[in-house]
């Protein structure tokens, strides 16, 4: 089993635009794709979960949509919160939250301090994030720590910087999974998915239930992950 799985929710719009209702009820039916997998995930004991649910390029999308992912996402945070704690799940919300309103961001720091000593799974929310801000955001730290000398510039290197990043603190991704069919990984912790193992699927997001999910950790489980190495490495062999 992976350490960390990370998830590219998509395809709610198109679920929705197959039954003819409003993109909405697309994003209102994912909530229960989120149950199924926090659940799975807890039951095969992968300790971390990250999922990608709303980036820093979706506040170009039409008005009316953003109004009612705002609805939702807050809506899900009050429904939601006392069942992640009741299943010893912590929460936290990954992202520039200075665009939220003031109620939604009070809510998150309500649902993380309520969650924060859980330790079944820690479920990363991504919300108002991108990989390159993410980066940008960890060399100005990093920057800061320079001008205020209690960093030399010759310290500077890969794990320096990687400190500042999101998710500093947990393992990067063992696994990505996207939904809906796109084959890209649409700005998402690029710093973090150097090494991840990618896996599509056609299933829309609404969709991917319990079975889906153990599919794609079996998919997982057949790969080498060499980072570098030869198969022959891995697997201890000489090459002589």
């Amino acid at each position: 089993m992976p350490r960390h799985v990370a998830i590219i929710m998509d395809g709610n719009n198109r679920w929705a635009r197959q039954r003819r209702l409003p993109g909405v009820a697309g994003h209102r039916a994912g909530v229960e794709s989120v149950r199924a997998v926090v659940e799975t995930c807890g039951r095969q004991e992968i300790p971390y979960l990250t999922l990608f649910a709303f980036s820093s390029e979706n506040w170009q999308r039409p008005p009316r949509e953003v109004s009612a992912l705002m609805d939702l996402f807050l809506n899900a945070l009050e429904k939601e919160t006392a069942r992640l704690h009741e299943n010893n799940v912590r929460l936290r919300i990954v992202g520039d939250r200075s665009r939220f309103s003031a109620v939604l961001r009070r809510r998150m720091e309500e649902a993380e301090a309520l969650t924060a000593d859980n330790d079944a799974l820690t479920l990363s929310v991504a919300a108002n994030y991108g990989g390159r801000w993410d980066i940008a955001q960890a060399c100005a730290a990093v920057a800061r720590e320079a001008l205020s000398g209690r960093l030399h510039y010759a310290e500077i290197d890969q794990e320096v910087v990687g400190r500042y990043m999101s998710l500093s603190d947990v393992p990067p991704p063992d696994l990505c999974i996207r939904t809906g069919g796109e084959h890209r990984i649409s700005n998402f912790l690029l710093w973090q998915f150097a090494y991840t193992e990618l896996y599509f699927t056609d299933t829309y997001w609404p969709d991917f239930r319990k079975e889906a999910m153990l599919a794609a950790l079996q998919d997982y489980a057949r790969r080498q992950r060499r980072f570098g190495l030869t198969s022959e490495q891995v697997e201890g062999k000489s090459t002589c």
